[in-house]
């Protein structure tokens, strides 16, 4: 990262946002791209015929934005998944303080605590097993509750249940193709054995947190990175039902709206080390932590990030990372060439994690060599 990179933060959309590169031979000589190669990444694009946004920064340069089928600068799209690295973000804050002994009340949480000593409305447990699961099963999805491998994509429940309730097991969550009920209440396997994308496994971060901070994680992001770092076009949407038990809480693995220019701020602050302007948002450990392999049950995920460090982007450099959701919703950040990419849509729906590795490696090839 240059110097004019370490030292450039963008201002808020609504003062100027990005400084950016109109002409090609700006794009080449300052920001070190080579528009003709980066066509090959719109190309991709344009084969899917839904709204979508793209936003590349090189340098901390604005080097390229399109915006298809009706989508605009300002458009915003529930990036699904790519919410989890956001509220993985507000836990490295969390866990950061307490390392430090800032929590309130002396709590002591971390990684290696077990998450139901902070959600006390889990008990009755449904499975004795649980209660070896960490904050660190939940955040690397090795917690052994069952998600995607048994066809449980979100929290779906019958209006009448909260879908907090069903994450814990009590009430049955719909499948995604038949919409035959299907449960968590039984473990697939022990804590930390075995990797299974599970957003009901994801959902129990919201109550613990709540409980931890006494504030909701959207509540804790806006005060805490959104405002620092100016993000101004977001929203982030709430789950659950006033039921007097479990409540409503911020949506901790889908939900969250943003527009491609904000998105990609959040990736500058991960670039960054989490610092912004003079001040450390994030704690760096964190941040060099999240981004790298968790487990050795799939080495493309780190903590809420997808990570490249076994080359699971091929053309990209390995110390990549990226933010994936459903629809091909992506933020990936490459250090290595001072390089943020992010396209965020409403599709296509295939495998984001596959789809989008000639995109990725379209824009990586696109740097020129120094």
């Amino acid at each position: 990262m240059s110097d004019e990179t370490k030292n450039y933060y963008p201002l808020p959309e609504s003062r100027g946002g990005w400084r950016s590169l109109q002409e090609a031979s700006q794009v080449q000589a300052t920001a070190g791209i080579d528009p003709g190669k980066l066509s090959l990444a719109r190309t991709w694009n344009i084969q899917f015929p839904v709204a979508s946004a793209v936003v590349i920064i090189r340098r901390g340069y604005l080097v390229a934005e399109w915006y298809e089928n009706g989508a605009l600068p300002d458009t915003t799209f529930n990036i699904h998944s790519c919410t989890k690295s956001f509220t993985g973000t507000a836990y490295g804050i969390l866990f950061d303080e307490g390392r430090r002994g800032g929590l309130r009340s002396g709590q002591i949480v971390d990684l290696d605590i077990l998450a139901y000593s902070h959600i006390p409305t889990g008990y009755p447990l449904t499975d004795s097993r649980k209660e070896r699961i960490t904050f660190r099963h939940l955040l690397s999805m090795t917690s052994g509750i069952p998600g995607e491998s048994v066809g449980i994509f979100g929290v779906q429940t019958e209006s009448s249940v909260n879908p907090f309730e069903a994450a814990l097991g009590r009430f049955p969550v719909k499948g995604k193709e038949s919409r035959t009920d299907r449960w968590v209440s039984t473990l697939l396997a022990e804590p930390g054995s075995q990797w299974d994308y599970s957003d009901p496994a994801f959902a129990h971060l919201a109550p613990a947190f709540r409980n931890i901070t006494g504030q909701e994680i959207g509540q804790f992001m806006q005060e805490r990175v959104f405002d620092p770092i100016g993000i101004e076009n977001l929203t982030w949407e709430m789950l659950g039902i006033d039921d007097g038990r479990m409540g409503q809480h911020t949506t901790p693995y889908s939900g969250l709206h943003i527009s491609a220019r904000e998105l990609a701020r959040f990736g500058y602050l991960m670039a960054h080390q989490g610092a912004w302007d003079g001040r450390q948002i994030v704690a760096p450990w964190w941040i060099e932590l999240s981004t790298r392999n968790s487990q050795v049950s799939n080495p493309a995920y780190g903590l809420t990030w997808w990570v490249n460090t076994q080359g699971f982007w091929p053309g990209v450099p390995r110390d990549a990372f990226a933010a994936m959701g459903f629809n091909t919703n992506l933020c990936c950040v490459v250090p290595s060439l001072d390089l943020i990419v992010v396209r965020i849509g409403l599709g296509p729906t295939d495998s984001t994690e596959i789809i989008s590795a000639p995109f990725l490696s379209a824009v990586a090839q696109a740097v020129i060599a120094e």
